[in-house]
């Protein structure tokens, strides 16, 4: 029966700017000071700019119109012969006159300049202003057309001069800024770095328990989670291994009564009886077997990495097979020798193709070498039934079986396929189950092997 598609949720409006922030803490935070540093330099200079402004037009606005009204004056008192001799005596760097004419241009519109012209005009009372315009080229100049006494024509050029800003103060500004993301930077490095840290010693702390230890140094925060971290790991290592004591013991304790059990079997009349009780004990027998093993497994890979010949073990356990009555093919070669853990890979080869068999009389080990990704994959694959893929995850997990097709009557505990995966994980390869499209399960196993020797 096809399994209809699940619907995926929408993404959520926030979803696409989030996609644009870091992905890391560090960064995000270090954005984040340093786009609120930069914010606030702006606004302080906004601020100081427009408070400089305001100083600059009031200075202006008090200024400039008393000079242009006495230079006015001064030249409705001169004799109308001897104004042009002192149209240069009269001049200054924002304002100048000239004689004649009219004045050309429209009337100003930005407020500014509206200010501007109307305080001028307030201080050339009583002359008469009959024009004021605004210039198109320079935009911040005026010109003011005034009849003087005699009713002669004058134009006064006047323009407004904006607060000037020295070239290294935008120098400086940058320059603060720089510092401040630095200092910025810094300080956040100070606070994720332990974070980090704490970080690495969790993902480096596997199956076996045996994680390095934080340094206890630092600020007082830090200090206090790395002791408490340590103390975790030591906690939990001492729980792991108590729990392998306990089952090594109950194991132990086990093999009498199951030898006393099977010695009366031995004794019973009934051919029957003998046989269902002798399976019933070989069962539990091999249950605590294969429960004390998987809890090692928990407890830690002991076994130290070595370089091995793959080809050669791969066919040491296609022979062994062979001896055994048990057809298993060997397709492709890894070419060159391998850093791995000889045992361990050993131990999930065979559980896997112990599972293979169990379920189909065609079980191959296909062996793949990626030397150029540095990986070597090793599938077992089986023309069985398969796993339902609801299921795949489920058989990895310890004494899960799978009902109908796999069932007890074809022998196992459920923790073959589970000690595999944890021996997997413990080694640092990657276990994945998948149906094949022609029939069958593949049990595929990605090894890295660039991992160095161990000093």
């Amino acid at each position: 029966m096809p399994i209809a598609p699940t619907a995926t949720a929408a993404p959520a409006p926030q979803d696409g700017w989030r996609r644009l922030l870091p992905r890391t803490l560090f960064s995000r935070v270090t954005l984040i000071i340093v786009v609120g540093l930069a914010i606030a330099q702006l606004l302080t200079f906004t601020a100081i700019r427009y408070e400089r402004g305001i100083a600059m037009r009031e200075l202006m606005m008090t200024g400039i119109e008393r000079d242009i009204a006495s230079s006015v004056a001064v030249l409705d008192r001169l004799p109308a012969d001897e104004r042009a001799g002192w149209l240069a005596r009269l001049e200054r760097r924002n304002y100048h006159f000239t004689l004649g004419g009219a004045a050309e241009g429209v009337p100003p519109e930005a407020p500014a300049l509206q200010q501007f012209a109307g305080a001028i005009a307030d201080a050339m009372r009583p002359f008469e202003i009959v024009k004021i315009a605004q210039v198109a080229s320079p935009t911040q100049e005026l010109q003011i057309q005034v009849r003087l006494s005699d009713g002669a024509a004058l134009i006064v050029h006047a323009r407004r001069v904006d607060m000037p800003v020295s070239g290294w103060v935008m120098w400086v500004l940058w320059l603060q800024l720089l510092v401040l993301a630095v200092c910025a930077w810094y300080a956040v490095r100070l606070v994720t770095r332990p974070l980090a840290q704490l970080a690495d010693a969790a993902d480096e702390l596997g199956p076996d328990l045996k994680g390095a230890e934080l340094a206890e140094e630092g600020p007082t925060e830090v200090r206090h989670a790395a002791r408490a971290f340590n103390a975790m790991q030591k906690r939990i290592a001492g729980y792991m291994s108590e729990r392998v004591e306990i089952l090594a013991a109950i194991s132990h304790d086990l093999q009498t009564p199951i030898t006393r059990m099977r010695l009366r079997t031995d004794l019973m009349d009934s051919d029957h009886d003998r046989d269902k009780f002798r399976q019933d004990l070989d069962a539990m027998h091999a249950l605590v077997r294969e429960g004390v093993t998987y809890a090692r497994t928990l407890h830690g890979a002991t076994e130290p990495p070595c370089r091995i010949d793959a080809d050669a073990l791969f066919e040491s356990m296609v022979a062994d097979y062979e001896d055994a009555g048990q057809q298993v093919l060997l397709e492709g070669r890894t070419g060159a020798p391998i850093v791995t853990r000889p045992n361990a890979l050993r131990r999930i080869l065979m559980n896997l193709i112990d599972n293979a068999l169990k379920f189909g009389d065609d079980v191959r080990l296909q062996v793949h070498a990626d030397a150029q990704a540095g990986r070597l994959v090793v599938a077992v694959v089986d023309n069985g039934p398969g796993i339902p893929p609801d299921q795949l995850d489920n058989v990895l997990k310890p004494f899960y079986r799978v009902e109908g097709s796999r069932n007890r009557s074809t022998g196992g505990t459920g923790l073959g396929l589970a000690i595999a995966h944890q021996l997997a994980v413990a080694m640092g390869a990657e276990l994945a189950l998948r149906n094949r499209g022609e029939g069958g399960l593949e049990a595929r196993l990605t090894l890295d092997t660039t991992a160095p020797l161990p000093d």
